[in-house]
């Protein structure tokens, strides 16, 4: 079953210089577990391909129900220097909850996952 992470989660971004840090917060304790497993440092950097030229770092804050991703190299060198539209990156926990991830169809319907429209 295909799952937009906007159904999903809620996120934070902003800026670090020249990396955009973003939180993902699951809307519901259960959905904690989907995020962990499916939005992994690896298909962060493939959503985010040339736009960033760094590195995708991930924490995990399952007391949180959260997951904190730091993209490096994503803000032209970052606020002051950049010449980017956003050079805070606020816009990239949009563009974060526009990923779509495939949940296998028994565990999205055991975890109550609404299918992407």
């Amino acid at each position: 079953m295909l799952v937009r992470l906007l159904d999903i989660a809620h996120a934070r971004s902003g800026d670090k210089g020249d990396t955009a840090n973003v939180g993902l917060i699951a809307l519901q304790p259960a959905w904690y577990a989907t995020l962990e497993r499916y939005v992994t440092r690896d298909a962060v950097a493939r959503h985010f391909a040339g736009q960033i030229t760094g590195d995708v770092v991930r924490f995990e804050l399952p007391n949180l129900g959260a997951l904190n991703f730091l993209l490096h190299g994503a803000l032209d060198g970052g606020g002051t220097l950049s010449l980017k539209t956003d050079a805070q990156g606020k816009v990239y926990s949009t563009a974060l909850l526009r990923m779509v991830i495939d949940v296998p169809d028994a565990e999205a319907q055991a975890a109550g996952l609404p299918a992407a429209s």
